[in-house]
């Protein structure tokens, strides 16, 4: 790799690290062309993406960025999963970590936040921005269907009301 890729790369890899909402460090060491091509699949279905990056230019990258002391997590085969979705990768890389035990997780970064395994497993853990969109969306629907059935409910009474009168009369 001549002097001009190792700047682009180092170029595209500082790009990821300061527009991604999380990136995942893990080592990835023995698995399969298959099973990494699996990985890229999982992340890309969320909107993320896989990287396979020489370490000391993703360390070069690194520099300047808030998350410059991830840069102690880069050592031996690693590979980066990243996404603009705060949780998306890290749901995928602790589902595959957890069915694959030749994919450890080392830890990430969150914005300026650097997280070890243990914290990318919180993030894991949280929901996901589409589901934190439709529990929002429900709380705010709930208050609007409880309304339209306390302006219904007085009509239905009525309507049961004469009914009920209705009924008695006929008998």
């Amino acid at each position: 790799m001549d002097r001009a890729q190792k700047e682009k790369v180092v170029e595209e890899l500082g790009q990821i690290f300061a527009s991604s909402g999380v990136v995942v460090v893990a080592h990835y060491a023995g698995i399969t062309v298959a099973e990494m091509q699996d990985l890229r699949a999982q992340m890309r279905a969320v909107g993320g993406s896989v990287r396979v990056a020489k370490n000391k230019l993703a360390k070069i990258a690194l520099e300047g960025k808030p998350a410059a002391k991830m840069g102690d997590l880069l050592t031996g085969m690693t590979v980066m999963a990243y996404s603009e979705d705060p949780v998306a990768a890290a749901k995928v890389c602790d589902a595959y970590a957890k069915k694959n035990d030749k994919f450890v997780l080392l830890g990430g970064a969150m914005g300026d936040t650097v997280l070890d395994t243990a914290g990318v497993k919180a993030v894991a853990s949280m929901p996901s921005r589409e589901e934190l969109i439709a529990q929002i969306v429900s709380m705010i629907g709930a208050p609007a269907s409880s309304i339209a059935g306390a302006i219904g409910a007085p009509a239905s009474n009525i309507a049961g009301i004469l009914k009920t009168i209705e009924e008695k009369a006929a008998a």
